[in-house]
């Protein structure tokens, strides 16, 4: 199925590439977005949708000193998330917390918590622990793994352990595997590789080129969906990652951004720099029953994965985030800095 946005929209002073879940707001729906701009005053988002869910709310708006390439929401705590930012010279990584009065301020200030600064090398994403309340986190740079223990009260972080993915490797990115604390994915140019975070040693790995990203399906163990710049997306089953046990046309340009629904199994967004965001449903099991709701089915959507494409964005697009809160709901980000909430509650039907 094809077709354009009926999503509600919200737009951000500069271009920009990421966009965050805020997980640990339980009474909203709620998105953390920055801007990308060298010469301007890049700006941190948080943005929530309304009760009646027809438009997008700006709940805080807060400068941010540097360009800002990677944002991650801390999963038990809703005023505090990591940033990595360029400087134009350099890269770096940050926690930060919005202050609690932030709605009765006039110009709010993020509050610095602490930096990570272990990293040397162009740093590519920071990881939270997967669920639950945690201290550890994880950063990755293009060339070494970090496991960080975080005490926020204290302002402090300790790196616990690192090891480095070697001379042959380029890391470009990564996911924590939230059945398995211990497991960690990580992206090169050439592969996936599997890490052990008690040893910090790899343990396996997938011979893969040009896997632009990565994300663990929640629903079930040892799955594993990837996108790639040629061969689209690639659904992968650990336990035999000799070849993927699913592959996905992805998108007419590099498929950028894949993201597992958090409750229906199988239900898989993508994004890409063709200027779309894909919606589809991957696996098989995932037409039985799933918690209150089914997927609707028809004759023609049995063997088409692609349950609806949204083209309605003139650049490519980044950023993608699904609502832990409201699992029916994503929010996508295109760079011209454009954030589209979409509902695809039109593809789900009660029992």
């Amino acid at each position: 199925m094809q077709g354009g946005s009926s999503g509600i929209g919200y737009g951000l002073k500069y271009q920009a590439r990421c966009i965050s879940d805020v997980k640990a707001d339980t009474d909203h729906t709620s998105f953390l977005t920055g801007t990308l701009c060298l010469k301007e005053e890049n700006e941190v988002h948080l943005i929530r949708l309304s009760s009646g869910g027809t438009e997008l709310v700006c709940e805080g708006l807060f400068s941010h000193p540097n360009e800002i390439w990677d944002l991650a929401s801390c999963p038990f705590d809703q005023r505090i998330f990591s940033t990595v930012f360029s400087t134009g010279e350099s890269y770096g990584a940050a926690i930060w917390q919005i202050p609690e009065l932030y709605g009765e301020l006039n110009s709010p200030q993020l509050e610095k918590v602490t930096s990570l600064d272990a990293n040397n090398g162009k740093i590519k994403c920071v990881l939270w622990w997967p669920s639950g309340r945690h201290d550890k986190l994880i950063s990755i740079d293009e060339e070494n793994l970090f496991l960080w223990s975080l005490d926020v009260p204290r302002k402090a972080i300790q790196v616990q352990s690192q090891e480095s993915a070697g001379m042959l490797h380029c890391l470009s990115g990564g996911a924590w595997d939230p059945h398995d604390v211990n497991a960690v994915a990580t992206t090169t140019e050439s592969s996936i590789q599997f890490w052990d975070l008690r040893t910090m040693k790899k343990r396996d790995s997938i011979e893969r080129s040009h896997v632009r990203n990565v994300d663990y399906n929640l629903k079930k163990n040892h799955l594993l969906v990837t996108a790639q710049d040629e061969s689209g997306i690639c659904i992968w089953d650990l336990r035999k990652p000799a070849v993927p046990i699913q592959e996905l046309p992805g998108h007419t340009h590099w498929t950028w951004a894949v993201r597992c629904n958090p409750e229906y199994d199988g239900l898989i967004l993508s994004s890409g720099t063709d200027s779309t965001v894909n919606l589809w449903l991957a696996s098989p099991s995932s037409r039985d029953e799933l918690t209150s709701e089914r997927l609707v089915e028809s004759p023609t959507r049995r063997l088409d994965p692609l349950l609806n494409s949204y083209s309605d964005y003139e650049d490519s697009v980044y950023g993608l985030a699904w609502s832990s809160r409201e699992p029916w709901i994503f929010a996508s980000l295109s760079y011209d800095g454009r954030v589209v909430v979409e509902s695809v509650k039109p593809f789900l039907s009660r029992k």
